[in-house]
């Protein structure tokens, strides 16, 4: 399942930089798929969707930081546990039962976002 951060996030940004897909962003900000990938313009994802890699995705948090489930990799494919997880203070990224994933489901997103 993908990590999520949960409203006792203190915004400190701990979590950020850590992420080794950029799947997490500061509330308001708006994020891309390409963005700590490899994805460019037009791109159909595993799901069949056709998205524009370099386009601007509104924020799934206006308030907190923030994980955008789609990029979220739970770090499979690079480290042990979820790097987020491990650096945050308050204990805030947690899994996010709304989106429960197989580690196989991981490691393709994993792929498809970095060796395409």
């Amino acid at each position: 399942m993908a990590i999520k951060i949960t409203d006792e996030c203190i915004n400190c940004g701990a979590c950020e930089p850590e992420c080794p897909n950029t799947a997490i962003y500061e509330g308001a900000d708006n994020w891309r798929y390409k963005d700590g990938t490899k994805l460019r313009g037009t791109v159909v994802l595993p799901d069949g969707t056709s998205i524009d890699a370099d386009a601007p995705q509104r924020p799934i948090s206006d308030d907190l930081y923030y994980i955008v489930p789609g990029k979220c990799t739970e770090c499979k494919g690079f480290h042990e546990e979820p790097q987020c997880a491990a650096v945050c203070p308050v204990d805030c990224c947690v899994p996010d039962d709304d989106h429960v994933e197989s580690e196989e489901t991981l490691l393709n997103r994993q792929s498809f976002l970095h060796n395409e």
